[in-house]
């Protein structure tokens, strides 16, 4: 099996082991164990919640810097649409930070907001020909990790069309190929990333092999670099091309919007994801068309890599699009359409689930595990309190089944086997003999004792008790 890549990793340092991450991970992908978190790479989806949560930034994302530019004949930027959330201010405008990101070394841009128009209207078309309902978005990669960890059996439910980033790269790669001339590896199409889960998924897809994306950019790295440029930069006709609704692709509701079909709802967000994705799996949501998932609360604009507050970063997209044009451009649709019918759109591959739970590859050997995990689930308590390590007593029986943990890490089965311990010692106690110096000394006592009893007494008279 191909190893997985993760953006997300850990800072030991750092790391206190208070336990806080474990409670909120939602694949229970975190450990704590001699006092540090580990994550366990199977479960982990990179979703970026532990970063957000961990008070001493023990948990960072791994992504691409600048110095990758260097490596391209011709660089293109690829900014996501909550990347102009980031941006406020009565003269701002979308186009001048779209001229901002050319002036700190990229040769061209292409929005990610124009591709998310024609994601929107190729998941319109997918939905009108499949009986599926819900179709879920597949665009945010951290909940098709999430769907293939948890909810396998809703991976049919997964749109199974490109996330704009993707479509953005390769519209983009080809427009320079004929403009310039330019081989496909000449080109670096870099996208600007509010969250690591895109890192993730540009670095090891899903359902296609190769990525037309060469690298990921946090938006934090180049937001300081644009605070510097910015002031200066002025409106440029031509750079700025989407629409309002590829645009509101950057918050929650966005998406949904913009696929405009008629029976659909919005989600935003990993825990609340869950929930309806478990009421999914029951059989529910049927009579939906289409859902549209992000793991961040408020959508994009609140990923972990952005600097915006979320509900400012949700206005400033209000404020931006406000005079963008309210429909899609219909050279846009006329162009999906005729793409449609040549696959363009469409993943290559299957979404295969990610098995995270492998008792052994010896099947007799695994249904022994498998009761033996039973066993204990019922032996541990079932507070989840999270004091062990493990996410919850679900958790940590899987933990001990597989080696890596004991009974003794639940505090309450050690409190209560030291308790039975100490009244066990103290029974044996009771019962043990003494030793002869014990003895010996017990026997001095007793003499002693009957010494002073009778040392207080009256002598007997000579000839008393004799008869006369």
């Amino acid at each position: 099996m191909q190893p997985y890549f993760h953006s997300v990793t850990l800072e030991p340092e750092n790391c206190k082991g208070c336990t806080i991450c474990i409670k909120r991970c939602p694949t229970e992908a975190i450990r704590v164990r001699n006092g540090k978190a580990r994550i366990l790479e199977l479960r982990c989806i990179d979703c970026g919640e532990c970063i957000r949560t961990c008070p001493n930034h023990a948990k960072r994302a791994i992504a691409d810097d600048f110095s990758l530019l260097d490596k391209y004949k011709y660089t293109v930027a690829l900014p996501a649409p909550s990347f102009y959330a980031q941006f406020s201010g009565q003269d701002m405008t979308i186009s001048r930070i779209l001229q901002s990101l050319l002036q700190i070394g990229f040769n061209a841009v292409f929005e990610v907001a124009e591709a998310a128009e024609h994601v929107s209207m190729a998941i319109r078309r997918y939905i009108e020909s499949t009986s599926i309902r819900p179709v879920i978005s597949s665009a945010c990669p951290a909940i098709v990790r999430l769907i293939q960890v948890r909810f396998p059996d809703l991976i049919d439910h997964l749109a199974p069309i490109h996330a704009p980033v993707d479509i953005a790269a390769r519209l983009a790669k080809e427009k320079l190929m004929r403009k310039m001339g330019l081989e496909r590896e000449e080109i670096g199409a870099f996208f600007i990333t509010p969250c690591p889960a895109k890192v993730t998924a540009i670095k090891q897809p899903i359902g296609f092999q190769n990525s037309w994306v060469d690298g990921a950019i946090p938006v934090t790295t180049v937001y300081a670099r644009m605070l510097k440029v910015l002031p200066y930069a002025e409106d440029t006709p031509g750079l700025q091309q989407a629409s309002a609704f590829g645009v509101q692709w950057g918050r929650a509701t966005g998406e949904e919007k913009a696929v405009s079909v008629p029976r659909r709802l919005a989600v935003d967000g990993i825990h609340s994801v869950i929930e309806v994705l478990e009421e999914i799996e029951m059989g529910k949501f049927h009579d939906i068309d289409f859902i549209e998932c992000q793991a961040c609360r408020g959508g994009c604009v609140g990923g972990p890599l952005t600097v915006q507050n979320a509900f400012r970063g949700w206005a400033n997209l209000e404020e931006l699009t406000k005079n963008l044009p309210g429909e899609i451009d219909p050279g846009i649709e006329r162009e999906v359409n005729r793409r449609w019918e040549e696959g363009f759109y469409s993943l290559e591959t299957k979404i295969e689930p990610r098995s995270i739970l492998k008792l052994d590859d010896d099947l007799s050997r695994a249904i022994e595990k498998m009761e033996l995990l039973e066993k204990t689930v019922e032996f541990l308590p079932g507070l989840d309190c999270g004091s062990c390590g493990s996410p919850s007593c679900q958790a940590l029986a899987e933990d001990i089944v597989q080696g890596l943990a004991s009974e003794g890490d639940c505090v309450f089965v050690l409190r209560d086997g030291v308790q039975s311990l100490a009244e066990e010692l103290l029974e044996l106690a009771s019962q043990v003999p003494g030793s002869i110096s014990d003895r010996e000394t017990s026997s001095k006592k007793t003499r002693l004792r009957v010494g002073e009893k009778n040392k207080g007494s009256s002598p007997a008279r000579p000839g008393a008790g004799r008869q006369p």
